[in-house]
């Protein structure tokens, strides 16, 4: 195991917050849109929606840059809190991220955690026998279609997009994921 300096230390930790502070303050700020305060479902049976979810359609960010293969596994635990855990391929190569997620106030609402970051993870619609999800984060500018299966039926996903239109989501920049 590497062990560092203190000077070191306090020069990664002073890089670290600047960057962090460049990232907070420099950053773009989200579109505004009426995406930004769209309804999540009223109801969620969270039983129900547990379990293994392919990842179909997303919106672009650098966290999932070059992945397919995309699943997301959803268990609710005994403490009531429900993990998480996100896997798929990066360049041929398994990545996995696992965090925790809790309800809300807000129906169809969870605030996930992955490395001691919050946010929002918005149900925006949930199909009736669970088959497919439509999730929004907390900014227009993140959006996951996922299905119980690899694929969806073009027909379900003209239906998805011109709802999320009706919501005003931009999806001229949207990602088929490979699976």
């Amino acid at each position: 195991m590497r062990t560092f300096s203190l000077r070191t230390t306090l020069r990664l930790m002073f890089i670290c917050l600047a960057f962090g502070c460049y990232n907070l303050f420099a950053a773009e700020p989200p579109k505004k849109s009426k995406a930004n305060n769209a309804p999540t479902t009223a109801t969620v049976d969270l039983e129900r929606y547990q379990g293994r979810w392919y990842e179909v359609v997303r919106k672009p960010h650098s966290f999932e840059k070059g992945m397919s293969h995309v699943v997301a596994t959803y268990t609710v635990r005994p403490d009531g809190k429900i993990g998480v855990t996100n896997e798929g391929l990066k360049r041929g190569k398994h990545r996995k991220a696992t965090a925790t997620a809790r309800t809300t106030d807000t129906p169809g609402q969870l605030m996930v955690t992955f490395f001691l970051f919050p946010a929002e993870y918005n149900i925006l619609e949930v199909a009736p026998d669970y088959s497919y999800s439509v999730v929004g984060g907390g900014s227009p500018n993140y959006l996951w279609v996922l299905s119980r299966t690899p694929s969806l039926p073009k027909a379900t996903i003209d239906g998805i997009f011109a709802r999320l239109r009706d919501r005003g989501y931009d999806l001229s920049d949207v990602i088929f994921v490979e699976q």
